[in-house]
């Protein structure tokens, strides 16, 4: 141990170790900081190697290390940036550090609470494998009611003002559409760069940014040719993967089956194209089937489901015991129907009794109302018999059956 420390102690005093100097941070694209240092003149350049520590402090801690004199970081910057560096001297075994330097930018201008709030992003790709764009904000609380706000994205190296806005009843910018953009669909998980600021006559307007995983702010397309089938016992299922430039095996398919007869619904996860499922063949069921990013990229948003599907029809478990069942309900209601009537009958007599007519010796040519009564009365017990028959019948088959 003392002999170590005594080498250690040897290397310090013959190689000192200086910071570099010259530390500069610039921004030099939306979002985009460029760190950049130049060797210390005072560094003897002799047989060991130099390397330099990087250490970001905000807005997302990083450190690495680099032998280059730059470095380029993509970061939100409405909130500033700061970052250190130092030398690394490595010879033999042994790595030695210098002080550190210190560099930061300042927050963006503008007023507390003016910049906006919620902003999420979702990107499509279209039939012809370009990719749109479409962004939503809030206004910030401590922003006037005359500001507007102004979008931008940056993809790389390309950047572009959103030309078409939808306002809110303040008549404020808080959502942007691109029909098409320069986001390639076939990158994986490279940065979208949303930059939004504003102006106002009252106050002066914090810009605001976002960075999104390009394939995580995706929604993804619907599953495309959906087919389903029976056979025999089983429900039988395959369908095409979304339009994107991914292979099959990068998707991952919700199934929705929702049996109507039952009430029971069930969603299953497939990672494969087809799918085939054991059920019941006497029930009618809709089925769905939505799509997501599996392995190849980082998920994104679930699709829309698909087309409900319908397949299979509801069957009667014993057809005969409902026909019977049909039948009492129906004898019931003639029964009913019968009793009302005789029932109103009854009243309009109480209600309008006959005139009473001098006796006389020949024949009434027309017949008392009892006649009438009678009839009903004769009818209302054939039909319950009828009932009652037809009753007897239903229940001696459910016992048979």
């Amino acid at each position: 141990h003392v002999m170590l420390f005594c080498k250690l102690l040897w290397v310090r005093i013959v190689f000192q170790v200086f910071p570099p100097v010259n530390f500069t941070l610039t921004v030099s694209a939306l979002a985009q900081v460029l760190l950049h240092w130049k060797p210390n003149p005072n560094q003897e350049q002799k047989t060991y190697t130099i390397r330099y520590d990087v250490k970001i402090l905000s807005p997302v801690p990083e450190e690495y290390d680099t032998k280059k004199t730059h470095s380029i970081r993509t970061a939100a910057l409405h909130n500033g940036f700061s970052a250190h560096i130092r030398t690394l001297l490595l010879h033999n075994d042994l790595l030695m550090t210098s002080d550190w330097v210190k560099e930061k930018l300042p927050p963006l201008p503008g007023a507390p609470e003016t910049s906006v709030t919620n902003l999420s992003c979702v990107t499509r790709i279209t039939i012809s494998s370009t990719v749109s764009l479409h962004c939503t904000w809030l206004p910030g609380q401590g922003a006037p009611e005359d500001t507007k706000y102004f979008l931008f994205y940056r993809y790389e190296t390309y950047t572009e003002e959103c030309q078409d806005y939808i306002k809110d009843k303040w008549n404020r910018n808080t959502e942007c559409r691109f029909s098409v953009t320069q986001i390639d669909p076939e990158e994986v998980d490279n940065l979208v760069v949303i930059h939004i600021n504003g102006s106002s006559k009252y106050a002066a307007i914090k810009p605001f940014q976002q960075l999104f995983n390009q394939n995580a702010i995706e929604k993804v397309n619907v599953p495309r040719n959906v087919t389903v089938f029976l056979e025999q016992n089983d429900l039988l299922a395959t369908w095409e993967k979304p339009i994107s430039p991914f292979p099959k095996e990068c998707f991952e398919y919700e199934f929705y089956l929702f049996n109507l007869k039952s009430g029971n619904k069930q969603i299953l996860k497939i990672s494969s194209n087809d799918f085939r499922l054991r059920i019941d063949v006497t029930s009618r069921y809709s089925i769905q089937i939505r799509a997501n990013h599996h392995i190849c990229c980082t998920r994104g948003f679930w699709s829309d489901w698909s087309e409900v599907i319908y397949v299979g029809q509801n069957k009667l478990e014993n057809p005969v015991a409902w026909i019977l069942a049909v039948l009492c309900v129906f004898t019931c209601c003639t029964f009913l129907l019968v009793a009302i009537i005789c029932k109103i009958n009854q009243v309009w007599s109480k209600l309008f009794p006959p005139i009473p007519t001098p006796s006389n010796k020949f024949r009434d040519p027309f017949p008392n109302d009892y006649e009438n009564f009678s009839c009903l009365y004769e009818m209302w017990t054939t039909l319950s018999n009828v009932s009652c028959r037809t009753c007897q019948m239903g229940n001696l088959w459910v016992l048979l059956t």
